[in-house]
């Protein structure tokens, strides 16, 4: 069965960086977009950077974009999200998404358990 584990998360200061990591498994990772989704305490699910099969196609929600950088590696299964520059409104619980197909347009069909960034002097 499908399978999204994220790790990475943790404490780091304002202006500080963090990389979350997402190992997937339980389908052809390669051929579907992917995407990282975040909810801060007390808001909405929103989607912060995506990245089709093929790589070449991304999307980073505005407040993010400059900061924020997703990637792939289909040889190991796993998508990353380098966090660089990090605000304390980036402060939520991170979760990776798999696409139902191809493209970052296409809904999201599953995501992972999350992991938790915190962003505090």
């Amino acid at each position: 069965q499908v399978r999204l584990v994220e790790s990475g998360g943790g404490l780091a200061q304002p202006g500080g960086s963090l990389r979350l990591s997402c190992a997937a498994s339980g389908f052809n990772f390669s051929s579907y977009a992917m995407s990282w989704a975040r909810q801060p305490p007390g808001k909405g699910f929103e989607r912060v950077a995506g990245i089709a099969a093929d790589g070449r196609d991304t999307y980073y929600k505005p407040s993010v974009k400059g900061r924020f950088t997703i990637s792939r590696d289909d040889a190991k299964n796993a998508v990353y999200l380098q966090m660089n520059s990090l605000r304390p409104e980036d402060t939520a619980l991170y979760f990776c998404l798999k696409h139902r197909a191809w493209g970052i347009d296409t809904p999201s069909d599953f995501r992972g358990q999350g992991t938790q960034v915190t962003v505090s002097s």
